[in-house]
């Protein structure tokens, strides 16, 4: 299991990608980013955001909406 499943278990291989090409590499740094941000990244569909959402929420943190 490489890093970015570790920080983002669930989140499909394209997503990966485009969460570390935008620079995320952690879980924290997504607490407040905007969803709709998130889905203009190639490669991040709102299942992917659905999945950031709920990991996020089990640590007290979100997406704005």
């Amino acid at each position: 299991m490489d890093r970015a499943d570790e920080e983002f278990p669930g989140i499909g291989a394209p997503a990966q990608r485009a969460l570390a090409h935008a620079g995320y590499t952690r879980l924290e740094q997504l607490d407040g980013v905007s969803e709709s941000d998130l889905l203009e990244l190639h490669g991040m569909g709102p299942t992917g955001t659905d999945i950031l959402s709920d990991l996020l929420n089990a640590r007290g943190m979100s997406l704005e909406a």
